[in-house]
């Protein structure tokens, strides 16, 4: 479920209990304090991931979608960024108000990251067998023999290929799909409830990419964990997503289940972004791309961030910021999980 505005509608207080979402993001905003003012990159997100389910959050660079997973992650960088406002409950409980030990706890044992660069990301001087072993031992107490014996299984589990004999390899003897792999088995070394992939599949060819994907998605299954996956690709997210929720500058402009909004998008940002996406019946033609850049976040345009950029921008666009508000058909029957953050959702949706 992801929260959706009639008008906006605070969320139901007893989330984590049984049949809850295991996260709740609730109206979560975060800045960063620069020389040349605050940097507002995060501007009410309100989103939830169930187990099993996993939800895909689509945008433009500097849209927010990382620094979301950072503050849920308690990875900020504070100074110079802070969190004003907001909720973040896992299991119902606001992971904002525990202290620093009790996150740690959280961090890496219930929840886990996926980077985007995995190569920067793991230590280069020491092997991944190491490294992939320092989670049983810091959080399990395993002796290192024990945890070398769990390593190699994690990594046999995420298929690479003689695992037994590379297991004290380094990072830069492998491919960058195999580090990605790596990288999987570090986040589910603990059995997580909840992973978060950071553009997982960056700069890997597409070939790897459905690898990668395909690996995420059998091991969601097999565990049964919510999973959020970030990125700027509609193509990665088509076959493994339940749920998407499109971002632009620090807010959520639309959310939907994954195939209805390929079928029909209710914002012109996301109408723009599907547009993008290169067309096999479109040899030869020009690609297209949505005008304009993504807004200075020192400077967000007043009204409706995306009004510069968008082609039915009008007077109340740049005046007015459009809420969240219940898709519907033309009959007024409501959309299950749809929603739009546009004055003129309608004419996309139904134009």
């Amino acid at each position: 479920m992801i929260t959706i505005d009639k008008a906006p509608v605070p969320a139901p207080r007893d989330a984590g209990s049984a049949g809850g979402p295991l996260l709740e993001v609730r109206d979560l905003h975060v800045e960063f304090a620069t020389r040349d003012g605050v940097a507002k990159a995060v501007n009410g997100v309100n989103y939830t991931v169930s187990a099993g389910e996993t939800l895909a959050v689509l945008g433009e660079s500097g849209s927010g979608k990382s620094v979301t997973a950072q503050a849920i992650m308690g990875i900020l960088d504070m100074p110079p960024g802070r969190i004003p406002k907001g909720e973040i409950l896992f299991h119902g409980q606001d992971m904002l108000k525990m202290g620093a030990e009790e996150r740690r706890q959280i961090r890496g044992r219930k929840i886990a990251m996926i980077f985007q660069d995995a190569l920067s990301s793991l230590n280069p001087v020491l092997s991944v067998g190491y490294q992939l072993g320092e989670m049983f031992r810091v959080h399990l107490g395993l002796s290192k023999k024990e945890a070398k014996a769990r390593s190699i299984e994690l990594m046999d589990r995420v298929k690479i290929p003689a695992a037994a004999a590379r297991v004290n390899d380094y990072p830069h003897q492998f491919s960058g799909g195999m580090r990605q792999r790596i990288m999987i088995a570090m986040a589910l070394a603990l059995e997580p409830d909840l992973i978060i992939a950071d553009e997982p599949t960056t700069a890997l060819d597409v070939t790897v990419q459905a690898q990668v994907m395909d690996l995420l998605a059998e091991l969601q299954r097999e565990y049964n964990m919510g999973l959020i996956l970030i990125t700027h690709d509609l193509g990665v997210v088509a076959d493994v997503a339940d749920k998407i929720a499109v971002m632009y500058a620090g807010r959520i402009v639309e959310t939907a289940p994954v195939h209805e909004l390929y079928k029909r998008p209710a914002h012109p940002y996301t109408r723009g972004l599907l547009d993008s996406i290169p067309r096999l019946d479109q040899k030869g033609q020009e690609l297209y791309a949505i005008k304009g850049l993504p807004p200075n976040l020192l400077r967000i345009p007043t009204g409706c961030a995306f009004n510069p950029r968008c082609p039915k921008a009008q007077d109340v666009c740049r005046t007015d910021v459009p809420p969240l508000l219940q898709v519907t058909e033309q009959d007024g029957t409501e959309l299950p999980g749809r929603g739009s953050a546009c004055h003129f959702w309608k004419e996309t949706l139904h134009g």
